[in-house]
C-alpha cells in the first residue's frame, strides 16, 4: 500500500514569506475558493493526500501512557498486521510532558514515565518503519493540565522537529479566548519555519465551523465534540458530518474523532457500523484501542482492506448520505475508478430489508453493474460478487450495515 503522507521539504524562504504577510488572521470573512488553493499550492508538496492512518493513546489509556506502552503499541501495530494494512503513526495524546517547561522554557517528557526522551522514542518508532504524533494544546495549558503552547509555539514547533515528530494534534483547552485562527494559524507558522514536515491536525471541537478555515493552515481538522465509546456518542457525530464533504479532498480532511473500534462500549456489530461509517465519509483512521489486547474480531475490523480502501481512495472525495428513511439511511462515495462505495445503515433495533437501487446511488447508466460486498460474504443477497441490473439490496442488522463497491460493466 502506497504511503498516505510523504515527507518532501514543503517550503521555500519566499514561500515562507508570502505566507506571513498573507492577511489570514484579519479576514473575517470565510476563506474562498482562491485562498484556499493559494494556501494548498504554496508548499512543494501536499501532506496527507489520502486520510492519515494509525493509532492514538486517549481513548485507551488516556492520561495513563508511558513510554513503554507506546513502544508497545508500535510493535503491535507492526505485529498484528495493522502497518500492513496502511496504519503508519503512533500518536502520544496528552500527559506525556512534565509539569513545567525547563529553564529555557522548552518543554520536556515527564521523566518518570519518558525516561529517554522524545527522541528516543521517535527514533525507535521510525526504526520500525513508522511515524510518530505528538499532543499539545493552542491554550496554556492541555485539557490535563500540563503546559500549553499559547506564546510558546515558534520553542514548541522547534523542539518537536528536534525530536523527529511527523504529527501535531493541537487541542483547544485554556484558550484565554484568544482568537481561534491567530492560535492555530501561530502554530502553523512555527512549523513551517521548522522546515520539517509535520501533519498538523487542529482539535478545536468544531466550535467555530474550523472546515471553513483550517483547510487552509491544516491537513485536517475536528469537526465536533469528543467522541464517546458508545452507539449514540458515535452515531450523533455522524450526524454532524452531513453537509461538510465539498470542504475534504486531498490535503484537507474532516476529522469526526479518533476511532472507538475495540473498547469494549459497542457490540462488535456497532464497531463495523463505526469502521464502515468512518471510511465512507474519508475520515482520518486513528484506531484508539488497546492493541496488545485487541481480540480477533476487532482485528478483522481493522484490517479489512476492502474498506480501508473506500477511506484511501485516491479522489479524496467525502461520502454523503442519499437516502433517509427514518431509520434508514444510504451512503455513497464516488471512487476514482468509476466504481461507488454504497452503505446501507440500519439505525433502528430490529433487522430491515433495505433496497437502493443505482440511478438514487449515483451510478452512469450501463446495461448492468457488478456489486462486491465489503463485509458478510454468506448471506443471500450479498454474495462476494455478484451482477444486477437495477437493485442493491440487502436484510441489515439493528445497528448494522451493508456495505459494498459497486461498478458499472458494458456488454
Amino acid at each position: 500500500m502506497k504511503k498516505k503522507c510523504f515527507s518532501i521539504l514543503r517550503v521555500t524562504s519566499l514561500v515562507f514569506v508570502l505566507l506571513n504577510l498573507y492577511p489570514l488572521v484579519v479576514s473575517a470573512q470565510p476563506l474562498n475558493k482562491e485562498t484556499f488553493n493559494f494556501a494548498q499550492n504554496a508548499g512543494a508538496d501536499i501532506l496527507c493526500q489520502t486520510p492519515p492512518m494509525g493509532w492514538n493513546s486517549w481513548n485507551a489509556f488516556h492520561t495513563d501512557i508511558t513510554e513503554q506502552k507506546i513502544k508497545d503499541a508500535a510493535q503491535a501495530l507492526v505485529s498484528s498486521g495493522m502497518k500492513a494494512a496502511g496504519y503508519e503513526y503512533i500518536n502520544i495524546d496528552d500527559a506525556w510532558m512534565d509539569t513545567v517547561r525547563d529553564a529555557q522554557g522548552r518543554l520536556q517528557p515527564d521523566p518518570k514515565r519518558f525516561p529517554h526522551g522524545i527522541k528516543a522514542l521517535a527514533d525507535y518508532v521510525h526504526s520500525l518503519g513508522l511515524k510518530i504524533g505528538i499532543y499539545e494544546s493552542a491554550g496554556t495549558k492541555t485539557c490535563a493540565g500540563f503546559p500549553g503552547s499559547l506564546y510558546h509555539e515558534k520553542t514548541d514547533a522547534e523542539s518537536f522537529a528536534k525530536w523527529g515528530i511527523d504529527y501535531l494534534k493541537l487541542d483547544n483547552c485554556s484558550n484565554e479566548g484568544v482568537d481561534y485562527m491567530q492560535r492555530y494559524e501561530g502554530m502553523e507558522k512555527a512549523l513551517l519555519a521548522t522546515g520539517r514536515p509535520i501533519v498538523y491536525s487542529i482539535c478545536e471541537w468544531g466550535v467555530k465551523d474550523p472546515y471553513q478555515w483550517a483547510p487552509a493552515i491544516s491537513q485536517l481538522w475536528r469537526t465536533t465534540g469528543d467522541i464517546s465509546d458508545n452507539w449514540n456518542s458515535m452515531i450523533n457525530i455522524t450526524d454532524q458530518q452531513v453537509g461538510l464533504q465539498k470542504y475534504a479532498g486531498p490535503g484537507h480532511w474532516n476529522d469526526p474523532d479518533m476511532l472507538e473500534v475495540g473498547n469494549g462500549g459497542m457490540t462488535n456489530n456497532e464497531y463495523r457500523t463505526h469502521f464502515s461509517l468512518w471510511a465512507i465519509m474519508a475520515a482520518p483512521l486513528i484506531a484508539g484501542n488497546d492493541l496488545l489486547h485487541m481480540t480477533e474480531a476487532t482485528k478483522e475490523i481493522l484490517t479489512n482492506k476492502d474498506v480501508i480502501a473506500v477511506d484511501q481512495d485516491p479522489a479524496g472525495k467525502e461520502g454523503y448520505k442519499v437516502e433517509d428513511d427514518g431509520d434508514q439511511e444510504v451512503w455513497v462515495k464516488p471512487m476514482s475508478d468509476g466504481s461507488f462505495a454504497v452503505l446501507l445503515l440500519n439505525r433502528g433495533e430490529e433487522r430491515v430489508f433495505m433496497t437502493t437501487n443505482v440511478e438514487q446511488v449515483g451510478l452512469q447508466k450501463a446495461p448492468s453493474y457488478k456489486v462486491v460486498n465489503l463485509w458478510d460474504k454468506g448471506n443471500r443477497y450479498q454474495a462476494g460478487t455478484y451482477s444486477t441490473s437495477d437493485l442493491i439490496r440487502s436484510s441489515v442488522a439493528s445497528h448494522g450495515v451493508a456495505m459494498f463497491r459497486v461498478w458499472p460493466e458494458s456488454k
